[in-house]
């Protein structure tokens, strides 16, 4: 195995196998080597439908080695440390690589014990996340018999921040179908102001809310579970004094947190860059993207260190965290990467663009597309045809069939 080598890309996720292989379409002559330590490939914007009952989790995964672009090589290894002064990586099995270019991407990990009590709660038959296991979840809505079913998220950044919802507005029409809805409160509890950042799909979802007579509580930061009794508690950040719903039974303790009690428990845990990138040279040390890589917001290229770009989930974007957006981020690090081979220049930039496909019930979902600032950014020929703000089975469709094989067969091979 070469030691070094022209691109060196830190992840063989979506941003990473993505990234090689456009890059070796458009010049096969590249030296690349992609560092992954997993033998797994996973294909989790499934997993909310695996959660649901509606989608097989074993199809959401396929072998790493067979995702790996012809030509680039595979080093089975995970990134340790980063020299960016002399361009150079060295891994946990303590080899070092050295690069003309780095692309990192590794994505990010699940914080769990930056939450109190969730560690414990999660091994509970109350508690569940599709970001860890959508197959419990699954399980737990079949056993859910009613009371208080509450789904919520941290205060820290996350994959794709719709999905908490996407399970609750399933959830609903599961207990619907089973008939225990009559018998249960759906909460939706949130550190946020409002349910979705872009008004055209919020007025959409708001709607929908009043529809299935969902809970919500705006504000609502999580500190801590206390899963013996089946409270999670939550500081209550917002301005105007504190209200309770007296059916959700909640309550406001002696320590200022309001104690809500649950039968099923859904969540997003908190969620961090990794740690070889957090204490890394790389990271911003303080501020708000402390501990992520802090990008040109255009151009993804690093702040302070010219030749080593990120995208994904680990770049420091004021933008959701989702494929989608990394399906409009890799043609940009890979045009800026060629012309800087090549000494040429790329005027090819990123605008913030993602998505978040937000199912609402089976069969029904709209499709809500943004760029920075929170604007709508929807596909100008599909919004010809179909108005993706609203519910429309010929999204579920979408979401169900066309979005993973145009993953497995398009993006992971460098087409799109």
């Amino acid at each position: 195995m070469e030691s070094h080598y022209q691109i060196l890309i830190i992840g063989g996720g979506t941003a990473g196998i993505m990234v090689a292989a456009q890059l070796k379409r458009k010049q096969p002559n590249l030296s690349i080597a992609v560092i992954e330590p997993s033998n797994d490939h996973w294909y989790q914007p499934a997993w909310t439908l695996v959660a649901a009952g509606t989608y097989d989790y074993a199809k959401t995964r396929r072998d790493e080695s067979s995702l790996i672009p012809p030509g680039v090589t595979w080093i089975k290894d995970a990134a340790k440390t980063f020299e960016p002064q002399q361009n150079t990586v060295e891994t946990a099995l303590g080899d070092r690589f050295s690069y003309d270019y780095l692309v990192v991407c590794p994505g990010l990990v699940m914080d769990i014990d930056a939450l109190p009590g969730l560690r414990g709660a999660m091994q509970t038959e109350a508690v569940c996340s599709n970001y860890v296991d959508p197959n419990k979840t699954w399980r737990l809505l079949q056993r859910f018999k009613g009371g208080n079913a509450v789904f919520t998220q941290p205060t820290t950044p996350i994959k794709c921040g719709g999905a908490p919802q996407k399970i609750m507005y399933l959830a609903d029409d599961y207990f619907r179908k089973s008939s225990v809805r009559k018998n249960s409160n759906v909460i939706f509890a949130t550190p946020g102001t409002v349910i979705f950042g872009t008004k055209e799909f919020a007025e959409t979802l708001n709607k929908i809310i009043a529809r299935k007579d969902i809970i919500v509580k705006f504000f609502y930061a999580p500190v801590r579970i206390d899963s013996d009794n089946r409270e999670i508690h939550f500081k209550y950040t917002g301005s105007a004094d504190w209200q309770a719903t007296a059916v959700i039974r909640e309550a406001m303790g002696s320590d200022g947190l309001v104690k809500l009690p649950y039968d099923l428990l859904h969540l997003a845990p908190p969620q961090a860059a990794p740690a070889f990138v957090r204490t890394s040279p790389l990271a911003a040390p303080d501020g708000p993207s402390k501990g992520w890589i802090p990008v040109g917001q255009h151009t993804l290229q690093h702040q302070d260190f010219s030749n080593i770009y990120a995208l994904g989930d680990v770049a420091a974007l004021p933008t959701a965290k989702t494929g989608a957006a990394i399906r409009k981020q890799a043609p940009v690090v890979v045009d800026h990467i060629l012309a800087a081979i090549n000494g040429t220049e790329s005027d090819s930039q990123y605008n913030g663009y993602s998505s978040c496909p937000l199912i609402t019930g089976y069969g029904k979902m709209l499709l809500a597309e943004f760029k920075y600032g929170n604007v709508r950014d929807s596909d100008p020929l599909i919004s010809r045809f179909i108005d993706t703000s609203k519910e429309q089975w010929s999204m579920w469709l979408l979401k169900k069939y066309g979005l993973p094989y145009l993953y497995w067969h398009r993006m992971m091979k460098g087409k799109m």
